[in-house]
């Protein structure tokens, strides 16, 4: 046995024992007694035995990054980290690719590309983890041209519970455990078991180059029709033009952040760009995308302030790379690898490359608190929901600082027929994948923060509401859902926030069974995760 288990005494503890995305710091009453650093899946099954024998919660832990306090909000329990589980290897026979769960997004696109694949994850890749990511249906900037990260998973080694606690390590795949398989294809993780592997039978090849620009328009003239003008030629690209496959290459995120009345600056719109066969030379599918703009009078960019709301979510069109000059904006062309931002494991990460990330010792970093939200769209916006968001951006309320909404196109191949009855990810037919973000330091504004925050998407969501469910995105002819990777815990409010997120059909009572089956004590379990 190798674990390494850390109490709470140890000086490591206080940086392992939080989140990186939310900077949630866990108090003392919230916080886990122990974190058990494990480098093996024999490894996991030992430290989970160990944790339910001492009458313990585990929780799992494989980046960091969850939006909300599943992991670190365990009261004396045990958390359960993977990280040290880093491999991701293609078997030389079989051409299979073997990905632990422990491995961030970054070194998986690294030893992809370095075989001449890759997989349409994430983009914000340092040092987000493959097992939470995955497991809730993880997209990307190449998701409209390959699908989402989970519609390549063929198989799962996952350790369950049964009703004798007994621990008991399960290969699904197609013959054994189906319907597991399909629950750990974008349900959310953390729910069912143990992730310490995901398979990968085939893989698309990755492609030779990306083209990657940026338009900004200006806020100092904008008024809410001109809003409404730009929003509606962006997302009925998307219902239109950009349903079909030649377009598929294009991924595309315009986003707002309030503006400042005494310096109204700009927004913009970021996006890479390949064609299906991997090449970016023929620029005409872009071309005709930013013809859509014109009349809009958009400015082209090479370049957005890396200090701006949300932009680690942002394609970066920055070099290096080769200018391009298209029709009427400029555009950079680079190598695939620099625009998926690969890079290897930090050197001096402890105990190696196949260790957690942390530092040894030292106190926790300074807290910067987040919040997330999110949606889908099925159809372009309207007048009433740009009317809310021209609102929300230009009244100057000091809570919008540091607020950023992406809209991100989605579709294409993520919405191919069949995709939702053989994985667990319901939103297969949107256009526009929206990401809500807003950050502060300050704990004096947690509260009225919030509140804002909460108001502004409940208004959005309310504007062009049927009467049901307002103040939702709920699943309707025109919305679909939220993303449970970006969980929002103000959804528990509504008695109906499951459908949120799996849809009203039948997928989330097919959760329901899957998780009554394998998890019948309820050992996996948070605020948001299925209930049996």
């Amino acid at each position: 046995m190798s674990i390494d288990l850390v109490s709470s005494t140890d000086p490591r503890f206080p940086e392992l024992n939080r989140g990186r995305a939310s900077g949630l710091f866990p108090t003392p009453q919230e916080s886990a007694a122990a974190i058990a650093l494990c480098p093996t899946a024999d490894d996991v099954a030992q430290a989970l035995e160990q944790t339910l024998h001492a009458g313990k919660r585990p929780t799992i832990l494989s980046g960091g990054h969850c939006y909300e306090g599943f992991v670190f909000n365990n009261p004396g329990g045990t958390i359960i980290d993977v990280r040290p589980m880093a491999g991701v290897t293609q078997d030389p026979t079989t051409k299979r690719w073997k990905i632990e769960s422990g491995a961030t997004v970054s070194e998986m696109y690294l030893a992809m590309y370095n075989a001449g694949y890759t997989i349409p994850a994430i983009s914000c890749t340092n040092t987000v983890g493959v097992g939470g990511s995955i497991s809730g249906g993880a997209y990307g900037y190449m998701s409209r041209l390959m699908g989402i990260a989970p519609d390549w998973v063929t198989a799962v080694d996952i350790l369950t519970v049964d009703a004798k606690g007994k621990v008991q390590l399960r290969h699904a795949d197609k013959s054994n455990d189906p319907d597991l398989l399909r629950a750990c294809r974008g349900s959310g993780g953390g729910q069912y078991g143990i992730v310490t592997a995901f398979y990968c039978d085939t893989l698309p090849a990755a492609p030779k180059e990306k083209l990657s620009g940026r338009v900004s328009f200006d806020w100092g003239n904008m008024t809410p029709e001109r809003l409404y003008r730009i929003l509606y030629l962006y997302s009925n690209y998307f219902d239109t033009r950009g349903r079909d496959p030649d377009t598929w290459g294009l991924f595309t995120i315009l986003d707002l952040s309030p503006v400042d009345p005494a310096r109204p600056g700009r927004f913009g719109m970021s996006l890479e760009f390949c064609n299906p066969d991997g090449t970016a030379q023929d620029t005409k599918v872009l071309d005709e995308f930013f013809a859509v703009f014109d009349e809009c009078k958009p400015v082209s960019e090479l370049a957005h302030h890396p200090s701006m709301p949300g932009a680690d979510h942002r394609p970066d069109p920055s070099g290096p790379g080769e200018i391009v000059c298209l029709a009427t904006h400029n555009a950079m062309l680079r190598p695939f690898s620099n625009s998926i931002g690969i890079a290897q494991r930090p050197a001096n990460a402890p105990g190696g490359p196949s260790a957690a990330r942390v530092p040894a010792s030292g106190p926790p970093r300074l807290p910067r608190k987040q919040k997330y939200k999110s949606a889908y769209m099925r159809k372009p916006y309207t007048k009433e929901e740009a009317a809310v968001l021209f609102k929300y951006m230009t009244d100057g309320n000091q809570y919008g600082r540091g607020v950023s909404v992406a809209m991100d196109s989605f579709g294409g191949a993520a919405s191919k027929p069949g995709l939702l009855e053989s994985t667990s990810d319901a939103h297969r037919d949107s256009i526009i994948k929206m990401q809500f973000i807003t950050g502060w330091t300050d704990a004096a504004d947690d509260k009225p923060r919030a509140e804002w925050f909460d108001r502004f998407y409940t208004d959005l969501w309310s504007a062009s509401s049927n009467g049901k469910h307002s103040g939702t995105p709920y699943f309707s002819d025109r919305h679909e859902g939220c993303y449970i990777n970006y969980p929002d815990s103000d959804m528990l409010k509504y008695s109906y926030w499951p459908q949120l997120y799996w849809g009203n059909g039948k997928l989330y009572p097919f959760l329901q069974h899957v998780k009554k089956k394998y998890d019948p004590s309820n050992v996996f379990h948070h605020s948001m995760s299925v209930r049996a």
